[in-house]
């Protein structure tokens, strides 16, 4: 186990990704792995909002809903961390403050908990000030519904300027 750098997060070194969980695997197959890595120490699992939606039938959050009906058959949540992302969807496009609430509510619901351990930004959005997706995460880390925030596809720049305005 490792703890992530800057929290008091300790994971297992290997992250379960659940980007076919809800489509190629369906739930029985999901949990199954699931099962599988928690019984070999595994606690770290990683979704997202927007996995599956690029799968014909799907609209997204098909991953977390799997991992959410997990999560209700798990015996202490506080073992497992969860890292989820907020994406730009067809449905709530961007990083505005009401996008990152609305996203955050819905994940929470898919997941099936009141809190995400570590809340990504699935990709920078240049049309929004920094300074105001940063004030919403600081007002759900404030709220207890997120932990701990990351970054994914940011240029080094974005991530620079996130880092000064934090």
């Amino acid at each position: 186990m490792i703890t992530l750098p800057e929290t008091d997060l300790v994971v297992h070194e290997l992250c379960l990704g659940s980007n076919i969980f809800g489509s190629n695997a369906d739930e029985a197959q999901s949990h199954a792995v699931l099962d599988a890595y928690r019984n070999l120490g595994g606690n770290f699992i990683d979704t997202a909002d927007a996995y599956n939606q690029w799968v014909e039938g799907h609209i997204g959050g098909e991953s977390e809903k799997v991992i959410g009906s997990w999560l209700k058959k798990v015996d202490n949540r506080a073992e497992i961390v969860i890292a989820t992302k907020v994406s730009k969807m067809n449905s709530r496009p961007g990083l505005s403050a009401a996008n990152i609430f609305a996203a955050c509510e819905e994940s929470l619901n898919r997941l099936q908990t009141d809190y995400i351990d570590l809340y990504y930004s699935h990709g920078d959005d240049l049309d929004v000030p920094m300074e105001e997706t940063l004030g919403a995460y600081a007002q759900l880390i404030a709220q207890g519904k997120v932990r701990y925030i990351a970054a994914s596809n940011f240029s080094p720049e974005r991530l620079r300027l996130s880092l000064e305005v934090s």
